[in-house]
């Protein structure tokens, strides 16, 4: 959520926020009546969920929001209002705002009160209305404020509890003959491997589970045993599921990795009772199937063979966090679904951290610390908060698209996607040149990606992209405006809510070899824009050009060419930081294949990666990656160092002579 204090101009502010209806973290409110009741709903929405900024000033209509301001005495009073209500625990049960979080901007005229609501600590929740948590605790959702279940509270509360974990909690009348044995042996086994001279492995089986949290002695009560941690991690299976325990765990491995409809599953790792199931045994049985896909390089150190790269490293976290961060309370099941596209890890419960502070990394909040000090101890697993920087490392290097985490509710479920495709998969590809022609090849990165995804996820939102492109949901807003606005996407739904498809039809516009200009650090030509054209240079009449360093908006152009050279009249540029009107991209004449090819011979004498090809030639990454070298590929003119897998983060080429 952003910060009052980054904030500069609060009209550059407010002219971008009336244009953010597709967020879920903004809310408006006419206050024209008073101060509405309705605005604790939407901050304790907030509070339990990421946080947000309520809007006073601004109706809503069908969508479509007025500006309607506040007059000085209103402000006044609403502020004084406010304060008394905030400082009422019989109105919210907690105050998590600071006068710098309450501004009242002027803007066109017009006078606003906006409240920067932030996401409140596991401590503090849940936040409710009145007296009463289980009838004044709200969640958000794209459809608005909704009030929660009496569940949903204990769970919170449970969760605010970070002195008593929940797998810490002692089980009644559990003994050894509950916990499978071959498992805590293998364990040790592995134990031993990751730490040789570790005291703990002298112990007996009891005293090792204590040192590790799966048994325990409440020294309040005098009242021991196993505790949760212990049976999940290494229980029998009839003894996990025992209304004691956790009557809905239900690990289940999912792998379709066929084509054929018919065939729901090429395999499938249940609780089918041909094995014990616990956790340990998924990990153990599923680790090995979800990593056998995933490229393994020849590579030396030390004089030891290594095979494990950042993509293993990454799908081992997905699965340890998986069993670590999930709510077993929850009527949910444990789900991995492997296809041949990649990997979902769906967990039951709720995200201890908002999604920001998970995308950024480096800040660790588990619930179930004893199942995390068990994977630890093996040598898998951190209590840095690094897991999500490995699993975010793991799939950049491997050029994969980015990962991306969904919160579900009813019943709450946190959802992590890991596709094994790149940027432009090869139906995405088709797909894009049938809508757009050829030239979507030169398409700016940024706007690529959002197309990809859109083909390949069937629609696209700017929560969607705000954690997969590297820009802030600001720019993303405008960059989305624009690309409607140049007939490559059609918006559909209003408010929080809207959609981003790709055109249904075909668009003549780009159905010649017409230019679309591109600008970016990554994608340049010679002369430091990169742009296709027909054998006649022209500046074209519609044109769409993103890049890093600004937001510019300058007189909007959409590229259409007839071979002849044209003065365009409008044009669009989006970039990262500023406004500013930009310059007219220069066009260049499109090089014959046969050129073209000789260049690349000549460049690829020796083996060379992609981006030194970029940096020798002035030709654009995505044009090279999804062009050219495929085409030269099939046509046997270059050779790949890494033939079985083309996406090897260190991959090079070479002409084959």
């Amino acid at each position: 959520m952003i910060e009052v204090r980054d904030i500069q101009d609060f009209s550059d502010y407010l002219d971008t926020l009336l244009n953010q209806t597709e967020c879920d973290d903004i809310e408006f409110k006419s206050a024209a009546g008073g101060f509405p009741d309705s605005f604790w709903d939407t901050y304790s929405a907030f509070a339990n969920t990421d946080g947000g900024t309520i809007v006073f000033g601004v109706k809503e209509k069908d969508g479509n929001f007025f500006l309607n301001g506040l007059t000085d005495a209103q402000i006044d009073k609403y502020k004084k209002d406010f304060w008394t209500n905030m400082n009422n625990r019989s109105t919210i049960s907690c105050n998590l705002m600071k006068e710098a979080d309450v501004v009242t901007p002027e803007y066109k005229g017009y006078k606003f009160m906006l409240f920067f609501v932030p996401r409140a600590s596991n401590e503090q929740r849940p936040v409710f209305r009145t007296t009463n948590p289980y009838n004044g605790t709200f969640k958000r959702n794209y459809e608005g404020d909704y009030k929660c279940t009496e569940r949903e509270v204990k769970r919170m509360f449970a969760d605010a509890d970070e002195q008593h974990p929940v797998d810490c909690r002692i089980l009644k009348n559990y003994t050894l003959n509950d916990i499978d044995k071959d498992a805590l042996n293998k364990y040790r086994q592995l134990f031993k491997l990751s730490s040789p001279d570790h005291p703990w492995l002298a112990y007996d089986d009891v005293e090792l589970l204590r040192m590790l949290g799966g048994y325990r002695k409440d020294r309040q009560t005098g009242e021991e045993g196993f505790t949760l941690a212990g049976l999940l991690m290494f229980g029998k299976s009839q003894a996990i599921t025992d209304p004691e325990c956790a009557p809905h765990f239900f690990p289940d491995y999912q792998e379709h990795l066929t084509e054929d409809e018919d065939v729901r599953w090429t395999n499938r790792i249940w609780p089918d009772g041909t094995w014990e199931a616990n956790l340990f045994n998924f990990y153990q049985r599923v680790l090995p199937r979800l990593q056998s896909v995933l490229p393994k390089p020849f590579k030396l150190e030390d004089n030891i063979r290594r095979e494990e790269t950042p993509a293993h490293v990454a799908v081992r976290e997905a699965l340890i966090n998986l069993c670590i961060h999930a709510d077993y309370t929850e009527n949910a099941s444990l789900v991995v679904r492997h296809n041949a596209n990649g990997f979902i890890f769906s967990n039951p419960g709720t995200m201890l951290v908002s999604k920001e502070q998970y995308y950024t990394g480096g800040e660790s909040v588990c619930r179930n610390k004893s199942l995390q000090k068990m994977f630890a101890m093996l040598g898998v697993a951190e209590k840095a908060g690094s897991g999500t920087d490995k699993i975010m490392k793991g799939w950049k290097e491997s050029n994969w698209r980015a990962p991306k985490i969904d919160i579900k509710q009813e019943p709450d479920k946190v959802v992590l996607t890991m596709p094994m495709e790149s940027l432009l998969s090869e139906n995405a590809k088709a797909k894009l040149e049938e809508k757009f022609g050829f030239v979507v090849n030169s398409f700016e990165h940024n706007v690529l990606s959002v197309l990809a995804l859109a083909s390949d996820e069937g629609f696209v939102t700017n929560e969607r992209l705000r954690y997969s492109l590297n820009l802030h949901k600001a720019q993303i807003s405008e960059l989305l405006k624009l690309m409607c606005h140049n007939q490559l996407l059609e918006p559909q739904g209003y408010g929080r809510g809207m959609r981003y498809y790709l055109p249904k039809d075909k668009l003549n516009v780009f159905r010649t070899e017409a230019n679309i200009a591109t600008s970016d650090d990554n994608s340049a030509t010679s002369d430091g824009n990169s742009a296709t054209s027909d054998d006649n240079s022209a500046t074209s009449e519609n044109k769409v050009t993103t890049s890093h360093d600004k937001v510019a908006t300058s007189e909007n152009k959409v590229a259409t060419s007839d071979g002849n050279s044209a003065t365009s009249k409008n044009k669009v540029a989006t970039s990262d930081d500023n406004s500013a009107t930009s310059e007219v991209i220069k066009t260049k004449k499109r090089m014959k294949k046969e050129d073209l090819w000789l260049m690349m011979e000549n460049v690829c004498e020796d083996w060379i990666s992609i981006e030194n090809i970029v940096a020798a030639t002035g030709l654009s990454y995505s044009y090279l990656r999804n062009t050219v070298i495929p085409q030269m590929i099939k046509e046997k003119q270059l050779v790949m160092m890494y033939p079985g897998t083309p996406n090897h983060p260190k991959q090079q080429y070479k002409h084959k002579e």
